[in-house]
């Protein structure tokens, strides 16, 4: 997709082997490219506004619940499984959401007892892709030995048992049409963006003004689609009042590059100082910031809905909301976004492991909060490493990619990063045909913005 940077590059790209591609980058703060993907954070001071979980195994006892018994005891509904789906589960199994079936009952679960154990034996479900020998992260949702050994012993006895709703916990909240609290601020698109039944679409823009008298601090956000599977991503951006970015676009209707009369207004779409809110794509989640943190919006200012639509076959119609949950307090830290990208890379067709790199260097201190890998279809690993000054690296996050479920990791703990600390994304891609998403292994493959193209961005 289109880059869109607060500083430009000054880089240079120098090929090391054969299938290593290297870019050398000062990051100024912030830096944000208009990608899809969950944007990843740093905070700087908020003063200016601007083990291993296989199942278990053995005869010794086990916890179910609250007690301990022995494996010759089956696990009941109530008492043993609906606490771990309530934690694990229902923030995607449950109406309205992105998992296909419910599990907030024992009739609406019990049918897929045994699709739950073989999902959750093979770690397929709670999705999550990190590697567990590298950092800890606060968003982990995986499931414990326990949790799956309990899971799997109820699916495996008879008629997976629902015991006593005595035993069950209390129901877990769940805000109607969000995974955050209701908000204090809801933005919709004005417009809604009619999509066709087949075909690219061009990326659409959509700019709602704010009408905010005073500045605000935002605590937690979450985008909604309309139409999720016509989503293949959705950015908002932070327009101040101040900014000339789009200043001749329309406003509170959609519209396209191509669309746009104003030669700077076309170039515009291509690049932005402005600062990412939130960004929406399959699998990601909402922005929940801790106490003394948030994103900051001027008065005044517009939110920018920059999106990626797919088609599905079939005529459609597609009208995003964000929901934003202020700071009651102005935060001592700003939450700011950055990103490592090279967009100047040719994977050959028919490679399996084609790796590319990035390099930049922090011009100031920064607390690193999260981390956001985003690549298309042909994306097979992606890594955020610091460099030592010997030339070491120590790897900070490595995920197997899934295209389909794009996650953040945020780390368990922040991580103090001084200026000057340089930092190594690295993605490497499938493009054979042992990849069972690759659009087309006989053709090599560019940077671009549908997804038979490819990207390589390390957001953190």
């Amino acid at each position: 997709m289109p880059g869109c940077t607060l500083a430009v590059f000054e880089a240079s790209i120098s090929v090391r082997m054969s299938k290593l591609l290297s870019r050398r980058t000062k990051l100024a703060l912030p830096m944000i490219v208009l990608l899809a993907g969950s944007a990843i954070f740093l905070a700087r001071a908020a003063s200016a506004p601007a083990q291993e979980s296989g199942a278990g195994k053995g005869s010794s006892p086990v916890k179910i619940g609250t007690q301990t018994a022995t494996p010759s005891m089956a696990p009941t509904f109530y008492k043993d499984v609906l606490p771990i789906l309530q934690t694990h589960c229902q923030s995607c199994h449950r109406p309205g959401e992105i998992g296909p079936m419910p599990f907030l009952r024992y009739d609406q679960t019990r049918r897929w007892a045994r699709a739950i154990q073989q999902a959750v034996e093979s770690k397929k479900m709670p999705p999550w892709f990190a590697d567990r020998q590298y950092s800890q992260f606060a968003n982990d949702p995986s499931l414990s030995p326990q949790e799956i050994e309990t899971l799997g012993r109820w699916a495996a006895a008879a008629n997976s048992p629902a015991g006593d709703p005595r035993e069950a916990p209390p129901a877990r909240h769940w805000t109607k049409g969000w995974n955050i609290a209701m908000p204090d601020e809801i933005v919709r698109m004005p417009r809604a963006v009619p999509l066709p039944a087949r075909g690219d679409v061009e990326y659409t823009y959509e700019i709602v003004p704010t009408n905010f008298s005073e500045d605000k601090w935002v605590q937690m956000s979450e985008i909604r689609p309309l139409r999720r599977e016509n989503v293949h991503h959705a950015v908002v951006y932070i327009r101040p009042p101040n900014s000339q970015w789009l200043r001749h676009a329309p406003v509170g209707v959609p519209f396209t590059a191509s669309s746009l009369k104003d030669e700077q207004d076309r170039r515009d779409t291509e690049f932005t100082i402005s600062d990412i809110l939130l960004v929406y794509a399959p699998g990601s989640s909402p922005d929940r910031w801790p106490e003394g943190m948030a994103k900051f919006i001027p008065r005044g200012s517009d939110l920018v809905f920059q999106m990626h639509y797919v088609t599905r076959g079939h005529p459609a119609a597609d009208q995003t909301s964000i929901g934003l949950i202020f700071s009651k307090q102005a935060p001592k830290q700003q939450v700011l976004t950055l990103q490592l990208t090279n967009s100047r890379f040719v994977i050959p067709p028919g490679v399996d492991d084609f790796r590319v790199e990035v390099h930049g260097t922090l011009p100031n201190d920064a607390s690193l909060l999260s981390f956001f890998p985003h690549m298309h279809l042909r994306g097979k690993s992606f890594e955020y490493n610091i460099v030592q000054p010997d030339g070491r690296a120590e790897t900070l996050l490595r995920v197997n990619y899934d295209f389909y479920w794009q996650l953040s990791y945020r780390l368990a703990v922040p991580r103090f990063l001084k200026a000057g600390t340089e930092l190594q994304a690295v993605a490497s891609y499938d493009n054979s045909r042992k990849n069972p998403h690759n659009p087309d292994p006989d053709s090599a493959v560019h940077w671009g913005d549908q997804t038979y193209d490819e990207m390589m961005v390390g957001f953190f």
